[in-house]
Order: structure tokens, then C-alpha cells, then sequence
């Protein structure tokens, strides 16, 4: 029987310098390892969270990994920094929003125990008033957390992830709701993202509405108007996309989250 394939933490850490000074100081929640990986998602994993934490460094933040791959000793200790977020993975196991997750097709990667860790540090952040930001796994987390559900397997996903024998990433084309926070941190209506899931967003939890859809009706994006709180369902931290729109993104969740260290607020609606 072939080994799971295995990521280690050593290979995602930035080898710059994080400032004497940071602009904020993030708490990075993922899985670095899941149930079934194989070498090529062990390799995407790597990449995405590699580009997501020197992202974080080249525009001045620090921060602290909680990895879910093992059992947090306290999940809401998120709340020590700044602002949480939240990076892909495994599917969310179908008990967390009401599905037989033995009944969905195509899943990978479940573990309930992560994802449970996962609420409890979303549900934490929320509470202690911190920017929270989601993409793909992390943005349907922040779903289920406020009592939303997921498609457990979407039927036509030509426009969201390549078929067999193809690779798993493609470019997907995404309409923003103008107006939104999403649309006002991108600064534009329309952007190409790079995605690979099967799954998305199906009933919104509470508080939450829909920013950005694929051309299918997907839901892309999905964000809290009444404080910052935002989710992608593509992957913007995927660095064979484009640079700029994970530079905007990302500069936006750091000036919330450097907000809320000052003590400001980092809530309300559409903001550049």
C-alpha cells in the first residue's frame, strides 16, 4: 500500500524576514494534511499556503498557523490576533450541514474534527469583533458556521474544475455584485480566478449574501454587510493566476485587520 502523501511544515514557510513591525499579526487557519491526499494535492496545498503566508509577509503582516490536521488545544485562541483566515482543503464533512457525507460523491479529504475546529475559531473571531476572511474550503466554513449549506457535488462543473484527465485548476470567469465590499477590495465587476472544487455554496447562512456568481450561477463570493467578513469561492492565492487581484484582496483584509487592532471598526459595507 503507497504511503499518503505528506506536507510538511517547513515547506510552506516564507523564507523572507517578517517586519520588526507588523502592519498586523494574522491568525492562518489549514489543513496542511488531510484524510486521502494524494501527491498532487499534497502539492497544491504547499503551493496555496506557501504564496498565502508570503503574501502576508511582502505586505507587511506577521502570523501564527493553526494547523487542523491535528486536534487545536483551543481554537478560539484565534482571537489573539488580529484577524483569521481561512485557506481551502478537504470538503466539509456533509453532518456539518445536514447531509449522509457517505452519500456525496466525490468527496475527499473529510474530517470532521477539523472542520468543527474550524467553526469554533470562526464563530470565536466573529465574536471577538476580527476581519475574517475565507477562500474556497474557508468560504463555505464561514457558511455552515452561520447555518448555511453546501452543494455537496455540483452535476455540471465544466466552468469550475477540469474533468478527468485534465488538470484539476482552470481559469473561471466571475461577476461581482458592483457595490459590494468583494467588488469595491478588487476594484472592478469582473475577474478570472483560478478554481478546482466540486463544491460550492447552496442555502446562505444568516447574515451572509451573494457577491460574486459564475456564469452557471455559482455562488463565487459571499461577504457579511454589516461587518468585515468576506468569502471566495476560487483561489486567489493560487500564484499561476493573476498577482494583482491577490495583492488587492489581501491588502483590504490587512487594513481591517490593522483596523482592528487599533481599535477601529473594520465592519459596515462596501469599502475599497
Amino acid at each position: 500500500m503507497t504511503a499518503e502523501a505528506v506536507v510538511r511544515l517547513a515547506d510552506v514557510l516564507p523564507t523572507r524576514a517578517v517586519h520588526c513591525e507588523p502592519v498586523a499579526h494574522v491568525a492562518v487557519l489549514v489543513s496542511l494534511n488531510f484524510p486521502e491526499m494524494t501527491d498532487q494535492t499534497a502539492q497544491l496545498v504547499t503551493r496555496f499556503t506557501r504564496t498565502a503566508l508570503e503574501t502576508l509577509v511582502d505586505l507587511g503582516a506577521s502570523f501564527e498557523l493553526f494547523d487542523t490536521s491535528q486536534p487545536l488545544p483551543d481554537a478560539a485562541r484565534v482571537t489573539s490576533c488580529d484577524g483569521l483566515l481561512l485557506l481551502g482543503g478537504g470538503d466539509v464533512d456533509g453532518r456539518m450541514y445536514g447531509v449522509d457525507h457517505e452519500d456525496v460523491p466525490n468527496s475527499y479529504g473529510v474530517d470532521i474534527r477539523a472542520d468543527e475546529d474550524g467553526i469554533t475559531a470562526i464563530r470565536a473571531a466573529e465574536a471577538d469583533g476580527l476581519p475574517v476572511l475565507g477562500i474556497c474550503r474557508g468560504s463555505q466554513l464561514i457558511n455552515v458556521a452561520r447555518g448555511g449549506t453546501i452543494i455537496p457535488d455540483i452535476d455540471d462543473y465544466g466552468l469550475h474544475r477540469g474533468g478527468p484527465g485534465e488538470p484539476m485548476f482552470l481559469d473561471e470567469e466571475i461577476v461581482l455584485v458592483p457595490g459590494s465590499r468583494l467588488a469595491g477590495l478588487l476594484g472592478t465587476e469582473h475577474v478570472v480566478g483560478r478554481s478546482g472544487h466540486h463544491q460550492a455554496v447552496a442555502a446562505l447562512g444568516d447574515g451572509l449574501v451573494v457577491v460574486a456568481r459564475a456564469h452557471d450561477g455559482i455562488v463565487e463570493g459571499l461577504e457579511d454587510p454589516e461587518r468585515w467578513l468576506v468569502g471566495v469561492q476560487w483561489h486567489p492565492e493560487d500564484d499561476d493566476g493573476p498577482a494583482a487581484d491577490r495583492v488587492r484582496l489581501f491588502s483590504g483584509f490587512l487594513a481591517a485587520c490593522a483596523a482592528a487592532r487599533a481599535g477601529s471598526p473594520a465592519s459596515g459595507g462596501a469599502a475599497t
